[in-house]
């Protein structure tokens, strides 16, 4: 096995995780897959790769729908995250075969792009709102007072949620618990807070679904209660996974893309916002690692992958791939018109919410250069800890 990932590749070193692009690049020239003890994963850092990996049926996001834990040559879950995996494994992010493609149709009946559409007025509304509000204080921290609340608040209007329901303020702290379940190696601690998310999350949703029941709405929860071939446990679970899968993409790319804009002394054009967005996507990767189970043996650059091998998709290197992306793979280019960018994922799992966030980043980016043109940093942001989903601590600012 290929060890030569070790020296350069440590998710878990604070350096490594401020800064991982050399890292990224030096695993490029050395070939097309490594293997990484110290997580026991095949690390495929190339873009051709990642993306034809991305729709091979041979991975999985699971395995359980072709074996069993004991014929893969895994350990099945602890029953204490019970609460966790029922919620995690009912959502289209982690199912396969006929059950992902089924939900997906499903909720694809109810989530369409009417569906998004329908909800551009009030994410252009709440993100003026949001940033007049950091204007009117003068600054502050640009994820708490803007990136965070404007995913949340739009979330909330889609599932219905009533704005005067104390659980909109938990909406972002459940979301935060359970993603923590997606970092390498989490802590026995951050398990115990992402099954108590899970259960409190569930619960309300489950109350929100009853009172649908009774009285529909225009909402999602109303609409996926009106396809009727979904359980109670795939709505709960579809539900989280929107507001998750789309709340982490937004609120990263956001503080991510303004911290970049920052340190580079750059703006967008305002007429071509979203091409200079689907580069900042590229560009510092809010989601860097996504994983897949090798269902069938694959050979990648004179490796055999074998059935039972967990693989680390390193979408934060395949976006800096000079061999798809060119010589400045590596430069920011808000004008790149050429953008493959793998940071919504590819095939099956293509995200389902992505042109929600594409929508929500627009809108946030737009009233930012309205409203804060002379937007400028009064402290150097702190990296959070986790290396698969990359943000800050916080992102201090002034107007």
């Amino acid at each position: 096995m290929d060890d030569a990932a070790d020296p350069v590749y440590d998710p878990f070193s604070p350096a490594f995780v401020a800064d991982p692009y050399p890292a990224y690049a030096a695993l490029r020239a050395a070939g097309r897959a490594h293997w990484h003890g110290p997580t026991r994963q095949w690390l495929i850092p190339r873009h051709e790769d990642v993306s034809a990996l991305l729709r091979d049926r041979r991975l999985g996001r699971t395995y359980t729908h072709r074996f069993t834990h004991e014929e893969f040559g895994r350990e099945a879950p602890d029953p204490a995250y019970e609460p966790f995996h029922t919620l995690n494994d009912h959502g289209l992010l982690d199912l396969e075969g006929a059950d992902h493609s089924r939900i997906r149709r499903l909720v694809s009946k109810a989530f369409t792009p009417r569906t998004v559409e329908d909800l551009a007025p009030t994410v252009r509304r709440l993100a003026a709102d949001l940033v007049g509000g950091l204007v009117a204080a003068g600054g502050g921290d640009l994820q708490a007072a803007v990136a965070e609340p404007l995913p949340v608040a739009v979330i909330a209007e889609m599932l219905g949620v009533p704005e005067g329901d104390e659980e909109r303020a938990r909406l972002r702290p459940w979301s935060a618990a359970i993603c923590g379940m997606f970092e390498l190696n989490p802590s026995e601690e951050t398990a115990r807070r992402a099954v108590e998310a899970s259960v409190e999350f569930s619960g309300y949703l489950r109350e929100l679904i009853a009172r649908r029941r009774v009285e529909p709405g225009e909402d999602l929860v109303s609409s996926l209660i009106a396809v009727e071939e979904l359980s109670e446990q795939e709505m709960v679970s579809t539900c989280v996974l929107l507001l998750n899968a789309g709340h982490e993409a937004t609120v990263n790319t956001t503080v991510n893309g303004w911290w970049t804009l920052l340190r580079e002394g750059v703006r967008p054009d305002p007429e071509k916002l979203s091409t200079a967005v689907e580069e900042l996507l590229r560009y510092d990767t809010p989601l860097q690692m996504f994983e897949r189970w090798v269902l069938d043996d694959i050979e990648i650059g004179g490796h055999t992958l074998p059935r039972g091998a967990e693989v680390a998709l390193l979408l934060g290197s395949a976006n800096r791939d000079p061999a798809r992306f060119g010589p400045t793979a590596d430069t920011l280019d808000l004008t790149r018109a050429d953008n493959p960018h793998v940071t919504f994922g590819a095939g099956v799992h293509y995200c389902l919410g992505a042109p929600l966030a594409r929508l929500e980043l627009t809108a946030v980016f737009a009233e930012l250069l309205r409203q804060a043109p002379g937007l400028r940093l009064t402290a150097e942001p702190v990296r959070k800890p986790g290396y698969v989903i990359r943000g800050f601590e916080e992102l201090l600012v002034e107007v």
